[in-house]
């Protein structure tokens, strides 16, 4: 039989995304191709390099075309990726593709430590990723990057002034702890705190990103208003642990994104501090905080489980030391990559089936 482009993409399209539940030619992840009797080439483009399906994908493929052409065909398949969005080109951060919400409701749960390890871990697969501190009162995105001390550069573009981000293990980074003594607190009112996170999106050359997380502070304040005010938030991950006290408030940030006024989609739960586990004791896990708690806060709201991170002390270690924990060989970073493909997959499949984030416009 005679292999063509048509015959080709007539396999392919019996291939579905395991995530996005359609087939890879409607979705027209299938690019590039090239037929030469028997050998054939293609592409499959991925929604996102953290992918963790993409030996299923492509071995679905193969056995698609063996069946109706045969196993004498040659076939090379270059898996590679383009993240998705559902942003259109804007004034304010035109060229990023996806912005994530990292909250948490209360303080002291590890969402900091998330969202660090988050970034990075998708850095690491080969995203362009950025991370906004908007802890105004208390920035710790310095300390956790081992870039403490440091200032960021300014460069003009036209009439305005644009801040150059620190960059750190890939992550494009801002915090008021690049622009304030080390030592100082930062005392400011609600109306400052929020034109200083204003100015972190609109007045820093982020230039080209597929995904940028802000790392929200404790509670439900003017911050979360005027990060759903300046940009619509493609997602938001809400991090809390197992025990009451924490899911009580995690239960009041998820809420608020579900609030019909606000309508951020929530791209799910993380449960951090799942478990502990000794280092000579790897088969056992002592649950401190209690439970599966943030599962179950997952399944009360009816939105996806992301995973869970143990309690070890190498998290706490590289915090301190400003060596994120997902750059360590070990449990911890098992679970940040697992927790990170997690995400990428959520963003994926709420690129695809829900309709672009709006900014919300509060009236007076």
């Amino acid at each position: 039989m005679q292999i063509t482009k048509e015959s080709l993409l007539k396999s392919l399209s019996r291939v579905e995304d395991p995530d996005l539940k359609r087939d890879l030619v409607s979705l027209g992840m299938i690019q590039g191709i090239d037929i030469s009797g028997n050998k054939i080439q293609f592409k499959v483009v991925l929604t996102t390099p953290a992918c963790p399906l993409k030996e299923v994908i492509k071995n679905n493929c193969l056995e698609a075309l063996e069946q109706d052409f045969g196993k004498e065909i040659e076939v090379e398949i270059t898996m590679t990726s383009q993240v998705t969005t559902v942003r259109d080109a804007t004034p304010i951060l035109p060229h990023v593709k996806n912005i994530i919400a990292i909250a948490s409701g209360k303080g002291g749960v590890g969402k900091s430590t998330t969202a660090v390890n988050l970034a990075v871990s998708l850095a690491e697969t080969g995203a362009k990723v950025g991370l906004i501190d908007a802890d105004i009162s208390g920035p710790s995105i310095p300390t956790m990057f081992n870039v403490e001390g440091e200032q960021p550069a300014v460069k003009k573009v036209g009439d305005k002034n644009v801040i150059i981000p620190i960059t750190q293990y890939g992550v494009k980074l801002m915090s008021i702890g690049f622009l304030t003594p080390t030592d100082s607190a930062v005392v400011w009112r609600g109306p400052m705190a929020s034109s200083a996170l204003r100015q972190f999106i609109s007045d820093v050359d982020w230039g080209e990103l597929d995904y940028l997380f802000i790392d929200l502070p404790p509670g439900t304040s003017d911050i979360h208003l005027t990060m759903v005010q300046t940009v619509p938030v493609t997602g938001a991950v809400i991090v809390t642990t197992p025990q009451k006290v924490a899911l009580a408030d995690a239960s009041k940030g998820l809420s608020m994104f579900k609030q019909p006024q606000i309508n951020v989609p929530v791209l799910g739960v993380v449960e951090n501090m799942a478990y502990f586990t000794p280092e000579e004791l790897p088969d056992h896990k002592y649950y401190l905080f209690g439970k599966e708690g943030g599962r179950k806060l997952a399944e009360k709201y009816q939105v996806p489980f992301l995973g869970e991170v143990p309690i070890v002390q190498g998290i706490r270690e590289s915090g301190d030391t400003g060596f994120p924990a997902v750059l360590k060989n070990g449990i911890t970073q098992t679970a940040y990559m697992e927790l990170a493909e997690s995400v990428a997959r959520q963003i994926a499949i709420r690129n695809a089936s829900v309709k672009k984030t709006e900014k919300v416009e509060i009236k007076a």
